[in-house]
């Protein structure tokens, strides 16, 4: 009898010891936070700059999801994703990050829910047709794939469903997982940062006029100080902390150059968007118009830093419709989009946070870049072209009714050329063992430049921005009034300026990867028996085991009693 009580209060002395160290673990967790994450991409983690902005944040961040209600299930699975990543910010913040899920839908009344819609698509959340099947029955829903996220008084709206429109609606969704991270602390930063950097926009050359890039210095202005740039004026350039070049039409001087390459030689970091060959639309109704070069002065210049644009044009298969006579009826004109291959649309990028998850960007009267030997430079081809294209050397007949003509597939035989280049490294100065060239104060040449960065893009209109024929307003950058579609060349501008600005590495939260593992439907098909049995038998038969073998233990430890 005391025998059995002495075991008795072994358990109770065991069983109380465990409680105190369970709460000794819990009080030590509280002190020492940390998270485990044992995903393969590591999916639950996010990266440490966002972690840095997080924990320095001094006001409080509202977010509002509207992403709720009845969904599918790659919408779901969208829908938790963001929740996620959301509590990391709020569990990182301090509880600074305040969120919550919204369904547009709820409004009562067709009148009020039309004016929440548009109050959203004000804000630039966008709204998006979903079609599913449910019990055999096509299903189309509207849903806002966005949030607005709110800092310090100061608001926007945020697209979070982004991607290709070129992948399947699985793998869209996928890449919008991947780039949730970045899109809102990307949208924190933005409204919460006053150190804002200073970006300059290079004048002087004949580059594009204020109204053709007036939208992108609207998305500028809302993360940057941005000024004009007068290279023959502006004596001190680093005081910017980029510079952009954008389709300049006449030669760059040898004092601008100097000043440009001493300014790389800084460390400063230089955007060049150029076109090599005189090629517009407003000449390519004549049948004998020839593009031949530009002179900018600039290609041994760039030879020195590592490239070589060609005097050449691309032509793609995978290119913009335009709208060209096809024929005659009742004596009106029949216009017909017809895909204009100096047009290419660039679809294939480099692995890189700058590009990745793009969407198509649009690009006019582009031409190839070539690279070079410069040792310590590190190349890049962020962008190139589909793997049916092909490139024409200069002079180039530019002519729409081209397009009339039947055109041979076998042509196009080129595949993914390049049109745009990231350079990273130590550049060697173009005026090394040079004289300065007259006019620049006497000073010592920089030889060598610092570790630094440079984007080199064949396309000036890249940048440039259409302009709606009847309000006079800038469109969106990258809308093609002839399809009503917005491609992505906003976000690849503001993706690179990032980067080539970017202290604290912010970008690199695009850089995160997600697998997308489906099931072999093939295999579940064949499978499927010898599954269920195992999931559903096996359970049972080692319930029944452990039954029994626990009476077994019990049957021979009480018969000693």
């Amino acid at each position: 009898m005391v025998n059995w009580k002495s075991r008795k209060l072994g358990d109770y002395l065991l069983f109380a010891n465990g409680v105190v160290l369970v709460v000794l673990i819990n009080l030590l967790a509280a002190q020492f936070f940390f998270r485990v994450d044992l995903t393969e991409e590591k999916r639950y983690s996010i990266k440490p700059q966002t972690r840095a902005i997080l924990q320095n944040l001094e006001d409080e961040v509202y977010i509002e999801v509207y992403l709720e209600g009845e969904l599918n299930a790659g919408f779901r699975r969208f829908q938790k994703s963001i929740k996620e990543t959301l509590e990391e910010f709020r569990v990182y913040s301090g509880n600074k990050v305040h969120y919550i899920f919204t369904n547009p839908a709820i409004a009562q009344g067709q009148k009020a829910q039309a004016e929440f819609m548009n109050d959203l698509a004000s804000r630039g959340i966008q709204p998006t047709n979903v079609i599913d099947t449910k019990d055999g029955q096509r299903v189309e829903k509207i849903i806002f794939p966005g949030a607005v996220v709110s800092v310090g008084g100061m608001e926007t709206g945020l697209m979070l469903l982004k991607g290709s429109t070129a992948k399947t609606s699985d793998e869209r969704i996928n890449q919008s997982i991947e780039n949730v991270e970045f899109e809102l602390i990307n949208t924190i930063y933005k409204l919460s940062n006053s150190d804002r950097k200073r970006i300059g926009f290079v004048t002087g050359h004949n580059e594009l006029e204020d109204a053709d890039l007036a939208s992108f210095n609207n998305d500028l202005l809302e993360v940057y100080d941005v000024y004009k740039v007068d290279m023959g004026r502006t004596a001190d350039l680093k005081k910017y902390d980029a510079l952009i070049i954008a389709k300049p039409r006449t030669a760059f001087s040898q004092q601008d150059k100097f000043r440009l390459d001493q300014y790389i030689m800084q460390g400063g970091k230089v955007m060049f968007l150029l076109d090599k060959l005189d090629a517009s639309m407003d000449s390519a109704s004549r049948n004998d118009y020839l593009a031949i070069p530009y002179d900018l002065n600039l290609d041994d210049q760039l030879f020195k830093y590592g490239v070589r644009i060609n005097p050449d044009l691309i032509q793609d298969q995978s290119a913009a419709p335009y709208p060209i006579v096809t024929g005659d009826a009742g004596g009106k004109p029949q216009m017909q989009l017809i895909d204009w291959p100096f047009y290419p649309l660039i679809n294939h990028y480099a692995d890189h946070p700058v590009t990745r998850n793009l969407d198509a960007v649009l690009t006019r009267f582009v031409s190839s870049i070539d690279t070079v030997k410069a040792p310590g430079i590190h190349k890049i081809p962020l962008l190139t072209t589909s793997q049916y294209s092909r490139a024409i050397t200069a002079p180039v007949n530019v002519s729409v009714n081209e397009l009339r003509k039947n055109v041979k597939a076998e042509d196009f035989s080129k595949s993914f050329i390049p049109v745009g280049y990231l350079l990273e490294g130590n550049f060697t100065s173009l005026f090394k063992n040079r004289f300065i060239p007259e006019g620049i104060e006497q000073t010592p040449i920089i030889e060598k430049s610092i570790p630094t960065r440079l984007v080199v893009i064949a396309d000036g209109d890249i940048v440039r921005n259409d302009i709606n024929p009847r309000s006079r307003q800038p469109q969106p950058l990258g809308f093609y009034p002839f399809t009503n579609y917005t491609f992505a060349n906003r976000e690849l501008l503001m993706n690179t300026l990032a980067y080539l600005t970017e202290e604290n590495g912010l970008i690199q939260a695009r850089s995160k990867q997600i697998k997308i593992r489906p099931l072999d439907r093939e295999k579940i098909k064949q499978e499927k028996v010898k599954w269920q049995v195992i999931n559903l038998g096996i359970p049972v038969l080692l319930v029944i085991v452990f039954g029994v073998l626990r009476a077994y233990w019990r049957r021979n430890k009480f018969a000693r009693f």
